[in-house]
């Protein structure tokens, strides 16, 4: 769950004014770039090496993905280098290179999110969710191209910081449907009937969590125009 620089020696500053991340949520930008890292190879082992022993209620989800596997590759592949490059630009004071390869990442991730939609998993409530947070991914990318190119160093950050955000829900959405798993002797729900519930949960807490982040940060932010990143 990302909300702007945060490693240990990152700070988001204005004129002289910096702000440190608490650690709840740099454990929690790091905890999210972890498992979705860890999600994303295990959906590659999945279609690469299909597993005859998983649970029925895993193997019909491992079917789903199997069934369009060149976009799944596609869009897990590009996720997560979209992952492993948005810690370079968000927490170095200088990544021009990893910038200029995050934004196209972005838009690949967006288009193959949008074509997985459509034989979504979870039916419409799926859908729903990929939708609405894709969009809104797909628009804070747009506006942080629009502020690099305009220099406005500040502005690009904070729209970047609401996109990785809203990527990263992917990894929060892992321990909701754990919990829905564990739960499902007792609630008989199948992995259809929540799969779209917990995307709309986990994409829900990122977005909220950074948007709270950033607006907190508001009042500092009017008094100056520029931004600038220090380790």
């Amino acid at each position: 769950m990302n909300a702007g620089p945060i490693d240990g020696g990152q700070q988001l500053g204005v004129q002289g004014v910096k702000r440190r991340a608490p650690l709840w949520l740099k454990a929690g930008f790091w905890a999210c770039i972890v498992i979705a890292v860890a999600v994303a190879l295990r959906r590659f082992v999945a279609l690469v090496h299909p597993s005859r022993t998983s649970p029925a209620a895993v193997a019909a989800l491992d079917a789903a993905f199997a069934s369009h596997a060149a976009l799944t590759f596609a869009h897990i592949i590009s996720a997560t280098a979209f992952v492993l490059v948005a810690p370079l630009v968000l927490l170095r004071t200088k990544s021009g290179l990893w910038e200029r390869l995050l934004f196209p990442l972005g838009a690949m991730v967006g288009i193959t999110a949008y074509a997985m939609s459509i034989p979504a998993f979870g039916g419409w409530v799926e859908r729903s969710a990929v939708l609405f947070f894709n969009s809104v991914f797909l628009f804070s990318m747009a506006r942080a191209y629009r502020y690099a190119r305009a220099g406005e160093a500040f502005q690009k950050i904070r729209w970047l910081t609401r996109a990785v955000g809203i990527l990263l829900g992917i990894a929060t959405t892992r321990p909701v449907m754990g919990i829905f798993f564990a739960t499902s002797r007792w609630t008989h729900l199948e992995p259809r009937q929540f799969f779209g519930v917990a995307f709309w949960i986990g994409f829900s807490i990122n977005t909220i969590i950074v948007e709270v982040w950033l607006r907190s940060g508001r009042q500092i932010a009017k008094h100056g125009d520029l931004a600038r990143r220090s380790s």
